[in-house]
């Protein structure tokens, strides 16, 4: 399953990839400083690029080549984008709904693969994960709706309003930025909120077989409801454990020295990054079922299914007739 995630990942951003080749390969051409990039960074071609691409306009691929691509730099970069509301331009927001799109197509036949606690092959998973995409699509909608929401009117309300109006007359810029923190925490707990409460949406949707996303939201909403404690100690939980990889990350990222064979094993670190992300997403969806089915009251119609010929386990032990 990560392996395919992985895969989906690659596969979108390498149309990216070569179209950033594309500009940077006729920016340099064939000119002296073609060579001394390659051996290193060159902050004076850099920030000479960087005027190009923003002179060519916010919606230009070249906007998003800017030093914080580099090491960990490149994560608390997305992370401060989010907190702010920032918009992506349009080629990376066109790869990120193809992304989400293929998300949404394989988080059915994942959620119904850890569900069962057993092998469900390749026809199993691809046969939940076509019968729960357009259930898990309306879910989408539903939640980008909110999402739009939140960043749309109640981020522009704290940030742009709000916070303008506490922060006008402070003369101390110490106090304008503890307000600035704390209505970060206030609308970072907003999104996390929703982010358990559509994914506990997915889970029962998928898991109790449900067709309505309005349902298997409300569902979901009434089980968080019921065990808050175990579910937000849960997301902490996972929380912590994505700090842990973001600070590993930090020690041993690359930095932006070196060229030749240093960039590959910089570019092998990052992706190795990459899928360590992968896999604790897959982790903190495991542990979401696996939550919600040791705590739900009824959890008989949720367990694994008994096995059966001919998928029962004990069907491949048998040896064939000696002759």
């Amino acid at each position: 399953m990560a392996a395919g995630v992985f895969a989906l990942t690659i596969v979108l951003a390498l149309p990216l990839a070569l179209t950033m080749r594309g500009l940077l390969q006729s920016h340099l051409g064939s000119s002296l400083v073609a060579a001394d990039v390659a051996r290193g960074v060159n902050n004076d071609w850099w920030q000479e690029f960087t005027s190009h691409a923003a002179a060519a306009g916010t919606g230009s691929l070249g906007t998003t080549f800017s030093p914080t691509i580099i090491g960990v730099a490149a994560s608390l970069d997305n992370i401060g984008s989010i907190l702010d509301g920032q918009a992506e331009i349009v080629p990376v927001a066109g790869a990120l709904a193809v992304y989400l799109a293929g998300w949404t197509l394989l988080v059915g036949g994942i959620i119904d693969r850890y569900a069962r606690q057993r092998p469900t092959r390749a026809y199993g998973f691809f046969a939940a994960s076509g019968v729960n995409f357009f259930r898990l699509l309306r879910l989408a909608v539903v939640s980008g709706i909110v999402y739009w929401w939140l960043f749309a009117y109640v981020h522009r309300w704290l940030f742009s309003e709000w916070y303008v109006a506490q922060t006008r007359g402070m003369s101390v810029e110490r106090d304008a930025f503890i307000w600035r923190v704390a209505l970060y925490a206030g609308f970072g707990l907003l999104l996390i909120s929703a982010n358990m409460l559509f994914d506990y949406a997915k889970v029962r949707l998928v898991v109790e077989d449900r067709r309505s996303a309005l349902g298997a939201l409300s569902a979901s909403a009434r089980f968080l409801a019921r065990h808050p404690r175990r579910a937000i100690g849960l997301y902490a939980l996972n929380g912590l454990t994505f700090l842990a990889v973001l600070a590993v990350w930090a020690l041993i990222a690359p930095g932006a020295d070196g060229g030749g064979f240093s960039i590959w094993l910089a570019f092998l670190a990052g992706q190795l990054y990459v899928l360590a992300r992968l896999l604790l997403k897959l982790q903190f969806l495991a542990s979401q079922i696996a939550l919600f089915q040791s705590s739900l009251a009824h959890a008989a119609y949720t367990a694994a299914p008994a096995p059966a010929w001919p998928e029962s386990p004990a069907a491949e032990l048998i040896a064939p007739p000696s002759r």
